[in-house]
């Protein structure tokens, strides 16, 4: 795991300057601290920042083939390398080293753009050619590890992290993009390939580019998640379905534990996290360490479940515990490495237990993300199981009965009264046509945040974000059922620009530690696709074949638990007596005035009510948070307050 970033220079061969190439390096060495490499000639220069995981010793970057025209930088872990390895051995390559980067410049000269097909991996890969002066760039499939880019006044930059960008060069726009606002205040996430800053983009997921020495950029998906697959031939019991899961996930798990350091396991005391781990201890010989939250707050605080798999099998345990001050504390760090606007403070509690494994001198855990996405476990499918099965029979007063089962662990739960939780749910759109039909009451609910941009925001969007994304799905979601869209959409989405971004790379990378994810394995996802939607949620039993899989390995209480998900205190955390002061600059008329993105009276309203005390639902919830975070993104990168470090 570690830290890329390059310039192709593109209007002439005049030479990047490697004091330019140190400042970008320089803003990623919380994720490559144990050293730099570099590359600079004829008007292209590539950096690396190292966390040294695998050849501890040999496994320097840049890193050439035999004859030198091909340079490769890499961010992430290639998990088949040694069975690779021994094929391109055997097809005359000469290796230089014992790193898995390695095998990439030599597939490479084989395949060309093709050659990530053949990686089992988390990737962001950056390939020079010497010979053209071409620049090759490719992203891993489910968009675990980032990759940003830009052009400006004649040069192509690109890095793991937008604040590389930033630090290379002073005059590079730095701008809120009003589009992509509107879209993280309606998904949590942007829909695309844009980011918050106007002009920086992401290489989406699945695919590669090519930039060559003019300048034309070309980019190719090669990957997407498998949707034509969920209606598969032949009959197959969820028997059959759950032992092949286990096998792969035993696979999977095998692969993703080598390594040249100690690896340890993230466990929440829910059923991903402690299938993994348990994985992990019956069929490897690897020590198990295991780390996870604590929360002060009782309601989202999982201690329990978390020491009940512990003692089942006999992790050596350890755990950060969360209190309302270190979420307030912590979070302009939070936002400084997530590099986006967040609606929630969640991925705070995750940036203080990636402290904690690098205090324990872990480099690497495996989590147990991904599997509510491939298997059919977020309550947001068993909603829009029970609105269309509700839809059917419309003034059915039983049916409208099952809403009430739905969100249990919320205080402010729309479903305490079926009466209103119908009213809630209606999106008044028949299931069959509407392609978002699962997800348009959340996206409602997190839309009315929007009531806070200011009149300048509102006028500069170019639409609804709604619509922007129907255009770039539709296509794709056409032939598939509803809960096979829903899933999708969150492999799609949710995923990869929030999840494991915001909540996954940034935050452990924070600390410089690395996460991997078994059930990201695309072989695991591809194959999760070909299980039919009523095994992955029988009924209303959420990830139904996983538990099946791994039934006998973990307490029954663990299996048979229902999905609470991973959530932190929000409001609360930055009200009473240990209010941060940082909220008087922050949020204060000046500062938002100058951003010219929010409405300052209606955001003192908002503040106003939170000091008093008064209770907030979901949507001043999100609309303090995303307020707030995007205050910071614009004072720490548009300002460049927090640029130099």
């Amino acid at each position: 795991m570690c830290g890329i970033s390059g310039i192709l220079n593109i209007a002439d061969r005049l030479p990047v300057e490697k004091t330019t190439l140190q400042r970008m390096v320089g803003a990623l060495r919380h994720r490559g601290p144990d050293g730099y490499g570099f590359l600079a000639e004829g008007g292209v220069g590539l950096a690396h920042a190292r966390l040294s995981i695998i050849d501890l010793e040999g496994g320097w970057q840049p890193i050439f083939n035999e004859d030198k025209t091909l340079a490769v930088i890499f961010n992430g872990e290639i998990f088949n390398y040694v069975e690779l390895r021994a094929e391109l051995e055997s097809r005359g390559h000469r290796f230089s080293s014992h790193s898995d980067t390695e095998v990439i410049v030599h597939l490479y000269e084989e395949k060309r753009e093709r050659c990530i097909e053949d990686l089992n991996g988390q990737f962001a890969i950056a390939v020079y050619d010497r010979r053209d002066r071409s620049l090759y760039l490719a992203r891993d499939r489910l968009g675990i590890r980032p990759l940003f880019y830009t052009f400006h006044d004649g040069r192509f930059y690109f890095a793991s992290e937008v604040k590389a960008i930033f630090a290379a060069e002073p005059r590079i726009p730095r701008a809120i993009d009003p589009d992509v606002l509107g879209e993280i205040f309606t998904f949590w996430m942007p829909a695309g390939r844009d980011t918050i800053f106007r002009g920086v983009r992401q290489l989406a997921p699945g695919h590669w580019a090519r930039v060559d020495a003019g300048g034309r950029f070309a980019e190719e998906e090669y990957w997407d998640v498998p949707l034509a697959a969920a209606h598969p031939v032949g009959r197959r019991t969820e028997q059959d379905y759950a032992e092949e899961l286990r096998e792969l996930l035993i696979d999977s798990v095998r692969l993703q534990l080598r390594a040249d350091v100690p690896v340890g396991a993230y466990l929440s005391g829910g059923l991903d996290s402690s299938a993994i781990t348990a994985l992990v201890r019956h069929y490897t010989d690897n020590p198990l360490k295991t780390f996870s939250v604590t929360f002060a707050d009782g309601v989202y605080d999982e201690s329990r479940e978390q020491g009940q798999v512990v003692d089942h099998l006999g992790t050596d345990h350890h755990a950060v515990h969360c209190t309302y001050r270190g979420i307030a504390e912590a979070f302009p760090n939070v936002v400084w490495h997530a590099e986006t606007p967040i609606l929630r403070t969640a991925p705070a509690p995750l940036f203080l237990l990636s402290g904690l494994v690098r205090d324990n001198g872990y480099k690497v855990v495996l989590t147990g993300e991904g599997s509510d996405e491939i298997l059919g476990g977020y309550d947001l499918f068993k909603e829009a199981k029970i609105r269309a099965f509700v839809q059917k029979k419309p003034g059915s007063s039983f049916r409208a009965l099952l809403l009430r089962r739905l969100y249990p662990y919320l205080a402010l739960s729309p479903t305490k009264s079926s009466d209103y939780a119908r009213a809630f749910f209606d999106t008044e759109v028949p299931v069959d046509s509407d392609p978002f039909y699962a997800h348009r009451p959340r996206w409602k609910t997190t839309a009315r945040t929007r009531t806070f941009f200011s009149p300048e925001v509102e006028a500069r969007m170019q639409g609804q974000p709604e619509e922007r994304l129907l255009a770039n799905l539709e296509e794709k979601l056409r032939n598939a059922d509803y809960f096979t869209r829903a899933q999708y959409l969150e492999t799609k989405l949710l995923l990869p620009g929030y999840l494991l971004s915001s909540q996954g790379d940034r935050m452990a990378m924070a600390h410089s530690v690395e996460g991997r994810f078994p059930f990201l394995d695309h072989r695991v996802v591809e194959f999760a696709c070909t299980v039919p939607p009523r095994f992955r949620m029988r009924g209303l039993n959420e990830k139904n074949v996983l538990k099946k899989a791994v039934q006998d390995l973990l307490p029954a209480s663990i299996v048979r638990r229902k999905k609470q998900p991973y959530m932190a205190p929000d409001i609360f955390s930055f009200f009473g007596d240990d209010a941060p002061e940082y909220l008087n600059h922050y949020l204060s008329k000046e500062l938002l005035e100058e951003a010219g993105l929010f409405r300052p009276q209606a955001v003192a309203q908002l503040l106003n009510k939170c000091r008093k005390g008064q209770r907030q639902g979901f949507m001043e919830n999100m609309a303090f948070v995303g307020i707030l975070s995007t205050q910071i993104v614009y004072d720490q990168f548009v300002r460049g307050s927090m640029l130099i470090r």
